[in-house]
């Protein structure tokens, strides 16, 4: 089946206003690609104002919360995201499920709470070190998924991202033949879930893709787009990673 690339930056705890050419520049460059689409999730100062900007690229969060409002002091919600601009929120990230302990169950309500408020969702996995070397990997990021998945997961509103922990931010990489089988086992796992619909639900590679190692990783079968972090930060870095989706 045919699955139109998704090419995602995530800036994380990066990004101040001045940095909005760089947003600007961006869109540019996903309106010279538009076979592959393209976003940008922002810090949450930064979602109103990019949106003006944005061009051809849309603007997410980064994370959300899984009540609608409340006593929740520091938090964000959908609805929040959603009206100063966002589109899409990432949810599970791995950084945040380690730093911020958050659970399967956690994720799959944001995700849930997204949908609720009209925003598109990545859906984030990934294993350690320890769980690639022990040789489990594929069999423990595929139940990390579908303890994640949210209930009604379809591919018109949410997307996976395989994110090797150990990868993030290292510039290392899985084998391609190794980045191939986990795409194919979590393709499996959704397909025991979701039947049909696994074959439309795009799969992202989420550790250190950068202009290097894009085009390779993203001609993988199974491999869908990418949730691209440090690289996404500048258009020229970012440039060849859009090239090579679209």
């Amino acid at each position: 089946m045919s699955r139109r690339k998704l090419v995602v930056g995530n800036w994380k705890m990066n990004g101040l206003r001045a940095q909005l050419p760089q947003v600007e520049a961006i869109g540019a460059l996903a309106a010279a690609h538009p076979a592959a689409e393209v976003g940008l999730c922002l810090p949450a100062t930064l979602i109103a104002a990019a949106d003006a900007v944005k061009g051809a690229a849309f603007v997410g969060a980064q994370d959300c919360h899984m009540k609608d409002s409340g006593a929740h002091t520091g938090c964000l919600s959908a609805a929040m995201l959603a009206e100063a601009g966002a589109t899409w929120t990432i949810v599970g990230h791995s950084e945040r499920r380690q730093d911020q302990g958050e659970s399967d169950a956690d994720i799959a309500a944001k995700a849930l709470a997204a949908k609720a408020a009209g925003l598109k969702v990545i859906l984030c996995v990934g294993e350690s070190l320890d769980v690639r070397d022990s040789g489990d990997a594929e069999a423990v990021v595929s139940a990390q998924l579908l303890a994640s998945l949210p209930e009604g997961a379809a591919a018109d509103w949410l997307a996976i991202a395989y994110e090797p922990i150990w990868a993030i931010g290292t510039g290392r990489i899985p084998t391609m033949d190794a980045v191939a089988a986990m795409h194919a086992a979590l393709r499996g796992a959704l397909a025991s879930r979701i039947g049909a619909e696994a074959d439309g639900m795009r799969i992202l590679y989420g550790g250190s893709m950068n202009g290097d190692n894009a085009a390779d990783l993203m001609a993988i079968a199974d491999v869908d787009g990418g949730l691209v972090g440090g690289a996404s930060l500048s258009a020229d870095k970012f440039a060849p990673v859009i090239a090579a989706a679209g």
